[in-house]
């Protein structure tokens, strides 16, 4: 199981570009093989891993994730493209399909059918990344549009990577299987291991529904990593992201990662984040994160216990997993790479 270290947006942390170039160059020198940068609200990723492209040399680039209403499939497939060119064919894109508070509350667009969606904006991608002219009509996608004066048209340029792989962001059954049915790869964020072993069967589904080999989409979980010997100060350090998650990543009614708790067990838990953080009460949100939830949806606490939560990924079925790190300086951060490192090898 290879590593892959996800920088986030520009956080609290590694605020400037010079810290997380520094982070990523260490990655790279670990041996970790990717890294991924999130969409926030006023971050684009696509843009830093361009950037990152040209002070890297091996490590590949991946987005986790580009939210699929807040550009076209086009625009998507050129901005692939162009970075893939630039950096020597070493990008990843990752698609999203998000959720209604920023689909509708920051980009415009109806979160209606996001799946429908998510299907036609690969097919339109994979047809652009291929140089075919883009003639598409699916339920959510036209083009050209009908009666109008538009024509198919192709891009100019191509990717390095033939195709170019193409991830999605997945947590529930019907999502995962279509990752499995038409993805390169699949990002599930916040999973136990236990949780994937058991998803992992919808994922094989739209596999085997689509004639493919499961075997051959890149498993790639999405976790919060703390390693420490003393495993509360661990969890302390990744419990306000994790309140972040549960309580502001969606509204009271509509929140992915509350519903994945909830499946967990964790439901009367989740459902008291969720109302402190909505309430404005960040420190009461965080309180209400037990023990036992962080334990569950990160990577934390003592090396032994990491090492073996480590083993439990892999043979969970993770062909790599993406780490994403809350130690309170840009050096803390570095030394947390290469503890991961050594625990994973």
């Amino acid at each position: 199981m290879r590593l892959g270290f996800s920088i986030g947006t520009l956080g609290p942390v590694a605020a400037g570009h010079d810290a997380q170039l520094t982070l990523v160059r260490e990655a790279e020198r670990l041996g970790y093989d990717s890294v991924w940068a999130s969409e926030g609200y006023g971050v684009d990723p696509v843009t830093t891993m361009a950037w990152l492209a040209a002070g890297t040399e091996r490590i590949a680039l991946g987005t986790g994730v580009l939210q699929v209403t807040g550009r076209t499939a086009i625009a998507a497939a050129m901005a692939a493209t162009t970075v893939d060119r630039i950096s020597g064919g070493r990008f990843l894109l990752g698609l999203g399909a998000s959720g209604p508070q920023v689909a509708e509350g920051w980009h415009g667009q109806r979160y209606e059918r996001p799946l429908a969606h998510l299907r036609d904006y690969v097919a339109v991608v994979r047809t652009a990344l291929a140089g075919r002219p883009v003639e598409h009509a699916g339920p959510e996608i036209v083009l050209p549009l009908p009666d109008s004066r538009g024509k198919a048209l192709s891009m100019t340029v191509s990717p390095v990577q033939r195709p170019l792989p193409v991830h999605l962001a997945a947590m529930g059954p019907k999502a995962v299987a279509l990752a499995g049915e038409i993805a390169e790869g699949w990002l599930p964020i916040h999973f136990p291991p236990e949780h994937l072993a058991e998803t992992m069967e919808h994922l094989r589904a739209g596999a085997a529904r689509a004639g493919r080999d499961a075997s051959r989409v890149e498993v790639s979980p999405m976790v919060m990593a703390m390693v420490d010997d003393d495993a509360d100060y661990a969890r302390d350090l990744v419990r306000p992201m994790l309140a972040l998650y549960l309580g502001g990543m969606g509204t009271r009614q509509v929140n992915f990662y509350n519903r994945l708790a909830h499946r967990l067990g964790f439901g009367p838990a989740a459902a008291r984040v969720r109302d402190a953080y909505l309430d404005g009460d960040l420190g009461e949100a965080m309180e209400e994160v037990p023990d036992d939830l962080v334990d569950a949806l990160t990577l934390c606490g003592t090396p032994a216990r990491v090492r073996e939560r480590l083993e439990d990924y892999r043979k969970a079925g993770a062909t790599r997993l993406i780490v994403g790190l809350n130690a309170p300086t840009v050096e803390d951060r570095a030394d947390q790479l290469g503890w991961l490192a050594e625990l994973n090898a």
